[in-house]
């Protein structure tokens, strides 16, 4: 497969460098081709996007919801060849591949239903004969910029209420994930969606990045992504005064009490930490562990984390895979090195047969640590978690909120008073009791507090205010 790109309606093939992709499950295999694009293709995406808009926007609703509802049965029908490219293009296990593919269908479907949803209220007015009420209208061309570790899963919850809310999109794919997002923008040509509303650029950030931030027709922004990328999009979207939303870091803590359920919480810790090889913004990083339990959860967690299995992302039985690329590779096994070097190793996933060609990094638990350490503090993106003894709930929540991220945390206890405690202590944007940090419906919003994110939400009911605008209206019928 090669990529391309989709733009007015039109496939192009990009005429920058290109990139083979090896499956990282297993290197000698070669998946596709991605073509990289130029400046140029962005300015063409943009003009499309701009002279579809107007069109677009005037349409109920309604009609654009069809749009939605008609890709969604698409996509589900395509679920099983779109999970194995994408399980071969980032190495993700087949299993949680497939539902995320399913997840981006409940995505469309909900989002499909919004257009005959309520969009403003009627507000009464201090005059008589006056009526006055609003209405959310489009805010314009949107760039959507997005990660490979969710191909499928994060661009829809971006694209569906873009979309939804009369907005025109060019959609910029990480390049470890554009194969998959090929085969997506097929699917909504396969609709039938006009030309220009949903444009498709292949490219690398530092090549066409400026020239898509820059470009004169763009009205909003919304990227997931890194940190210190995503603070330079705010910082130029904010010189342009457009909208803009940054889903970055994570440093997600769970905290285990004293009378908690512990096989519950090893299970659940287990699986927030390790799932997708930990490459989840979500993913539980920080296990904070009341001191009189510690002894008896560490062992159980030990014995948890020697059973992984660890496969190719193909084997529906692979609990962990590999990590997605060989620049994502390094990174993490230099957060491995630090840790034999400094930490405690509690514990460390074996390999498994047929893992010696790829970018397999076996879990492991490191203790040892205190709060301030970089194992602690800095965002791995891997399967590599760090335990802490606490001395109370007072010092969990101490530890828990001690760090310049704020997106998801967990709590397992028991004690109701407690948990109602955590919830409003913990400085996280998404906190959850006796629940993994990893995992948030699509119903619900989705975003954190601090360097996590920038305030706005993604999913949701938020993401049509995110891509929307509010116009006040009135009018005096005496």
């Amino acid at each position: 497969m090669e990529s391309r790109n989709w733009i007015g309606g039109e496939w192009q093939n990009p005429s920058g460098e290109e990139m083979v992709v090896h499956n990282p499950s297993a290197l000698k295999e070669e998946v596709g081709v991605v073509h990289f694009s130029e400046t140029g293709d962005i300015t063409q995406a943009g003009d499309a996007a701009r002279l579809a808009q107007a069109g677009w926007a005037a349409l109920s609703p309604a009609a654009r919801g069809v749009y939605l509802f008609k890709a969604a049965g698409l996509l589900e029908a395509a679920l099983p060849e779109l999970a194995e490219l994408a399980s071969r293009e980032m190495g993700k296990p087949i299993t949680e591949m497939r539902g995320e593919v399913m997840r981006g269908v409940h995505l469309l479907r909900y989002y499909a239903a919004e257009g005959v949803r309520s969009i403003g209220t009627v507000i009464p007015s201090n005059e008589p004969g006056v009526l006055q009420y609003t209405k959310r209208i489009p805010l314009g061309v949107t760039a959507v910029i997005t990660p490979w570790n969710f191909p499928v899963a994060i661009p829809l919850w971006k694209i569906a209420p873009a979309l939804l809310c009369g907005n025109t999109v060019i959609w910029k794919p990480d390049e470890h994930a554009s194969l998959t997002a090929v085969r997506v923008s097929e699917l909504f040509e396969a609709v039938q969606l006009p030309p220009g509303v949903l444009n498709l650029v292949i490219g690398q950030g530092n090549r066409i990045g400026d020239a898509l931030l820059e470009h004169p027709v763009l009205d909003a922004v919304s990227f997931t992504g890194s940190t210190a990328t995503g603070l330079g999009i705010a910082g130029r979207c904010a010189r342009r005064n457009i909208k803009y939303q940054t889903e970055m870091g994570g440093k997600n803590a769970a905290i285990v009490l004293k009378d908690a359920d512990v096989a519950q919480a090893v299970a659940m810790i287990v699986s927030g930490a390790f799932r997708s090889a930990g490459q989840k913004c979500t993913a539980t990083s920080r296990v904070i562990v009341e001191q009189s339990v510690y002894e008896t959860f560490t062992e159980a967690l030990r014995q948890a984390v020697e059973k992984i299995q660890i496969a190719p992302a193909l084997d529906p039985n692979a609990y962990l895979g590999p990590v997605a690329s060989a620049g994502q590779y390094e990174k993490v096994m230099s957060y491995v090195s630090l840790a034999r070097r400094e930490a405690d190793i509690l514990a460390e996933g074996g390999a498994a047969a047929g893992t010696d060609n790829g970018y397999y990094v076996r879990p492991m638990v490191a203790t040892g640590l205190d709060s301030s350490h970089p194992l602690i503090q800095e965002e791995i993106f891997g399967p590599v978690m760090g335990v802490m003894q606490a001395d109370d709930f007072e010092d969990a929540i101490r530890l828990c909120n001690d760090s310049i991220y704020g997106l998801s945390a967990s709590l397992f206890t028991r004690d109701l008073r407690l948990a109602h405690r955590f919830l409003d202590e913990a400085n996280a944007g998404m906190v959850r009791v006796n629940q993994e940090t990893a995992g948030v419906e699509y119903q619900a919003p989705f975003g954190g507090l601090k360097q996590s994110s920038s305030h706005t939400r993604e999913q949701g009911q938020a993401a049509l205010d995110f891509y929307s605008a509010i116009k006040t209206c009135a009018i005096s019928y005496e």
